[in-house]
């Protein structure tokens, strides 16, 4: 049964980060400009939901930069990376299989393992938005934390959880005040857009209890702690460069969650 889980959620992982690539080109933007809705060249994005679903390459642009072949046949539209690219299509889409695939090693077949496979898109599309633009937008991060927390309610009613409904909630309460402190402290280094995100992550890392939310959360830190000093010692940063938390925060989670599932 784990290894069909492991399959099913590898399966999942590629379904759902093929989707990331365009939704994070239009969600990539700056907070006062609308979300994309055009590819650089200007031709409009097409696609299921308005366009919000689909690749991240612009079959205009592609048609238009193939020269034609000997007799006006076209030669073959290139791949996604050449001409008609307009988003990388590739680090979403894997990191989405690898996370959903550790967490449900880790998790096995518990009712929250469920929940964390349906949350992990939306997890990677914020990492990837937040590391183009320093931006988390709120109509990703609210929705996540209340799904969070109504899904892990549903999970508390299931036989074989493992976790609680009610610790999660206090986790949330309690990392999402502790980066409002941060914020209020400092709000240059800290975005509001990280405060909202730490409400999402502090329910997922409470629901294992106290332990699992210190240590996801110190994971965040020292992932952030290590990333800029590293790019000051190549000399690509200085103190007061800011850098996008967003993808600490949620790499820490993980880490948390996969500590949380093979020790509950």
């Amino acid at each position: 049964m784990d290894a069909l889980l492991i399959a099913v959620a590898g399966l999942w992982g590629a379904a759902t980060g093929l989707l990331l690539p365009r939704a994070a080109y239009r969600f990539a933007v700056e907070p006062e400009e609308p979300w994309r809705d055009a590819c650089p060249a200007g031709h409009a994005l097409t696609g299921p939901a308005r366009g919000w679903l689909g690749q991240a390459r612009c079959a205009a642009c592609a048609v238009a930069a193939v020269p034609s072949l000997p007799g006006g046949a076209a030669s073959r539209p290139p791949a996604p990376g050449r001409p008609g690219g307009y988003a990388p299509a590739v680090a979403a889409p894997v990191a989405t299989v690898l996370a959903c695939v550790a967490l449900a090693a880790a998790t096995g077949v518990r009712p929250e393992a469920a929940v964390w496979l349906l949350l992990t898109p939306v997890a990677v599309l914020l990492a990837a938005v937040d590391r183009r633009v320093h931006r988390l937008p709120d109509v990703l991060t609210l929705p996540l934390a209340g799904a969070a927390a109504l899904l892990l309610g549903g999970a508390a009613l299931l036989p074989e959880h493992g976790g609680a409904w009610t610790s999660a909630l206090s986790g949330g309460a309690a990392l999402g005040g502790f980066y409002y402190l941060l914020h209020r402290i400092n709000p240059d280094g800290m975005g509001f857009g990280d405060v909202k995100l730490a409400l999402a992550l502090g329910v997922a890392l409470g629901w294992y209890g106290w332990g699992v939310l210190f240590a996801g959360g110190f994971a965040g830190f020292l992932f952030g702690a290590l990333y800029g000093t590293g790019l000051m010692l190549m000399r690509r940063a200085g103190r007061g460069t800011g850098i996008s938390f967003g993808p600490f925060m949620i790499a820490g989670a993980l880490v948390g969650l996969l500590f949380g599932g093979l020790a509950a």
